[in-house]
């Protein structure tokens, strides 16, 4: 269950663009990270990642992680 405030992001949205703003220091630490400390796949954390990139509560509550992560999505998506 995700505790939500008011017009704000709930905690497993916090928990992720969190996770975003951390480096991480090898292939495959991220995605144990979000089995471990999230209890998802690392599936369902992307599509919940990509569905934050679009949701104006997460700009408002990490610009930095989300703009950034807004750039590398349209990077990807111009090179297809």
């Amino acid at each position: 269950m995700t505790t939500e405030q008011p017009g704000g992001l709930g905690e497993r949205e916090q928990a992720v663009l969190a996770m975003e703003r951390r480096s991480w220091p090898g292939p495959g630490a991220k995605e144990r990270a979000v089995r471990e400390r999230l209890g998802l796949s690392a599936t369902r954390y992307y599509q919940l990642l990509n569905a934050l990139l679009d949701d104006p509560r997460a700009l408002a509550h990490d610009p930095v992680t989300v703009n950034r992560l807004r750039r590398v999505r349209e990077e990807r998506e111009s090179r297809r």
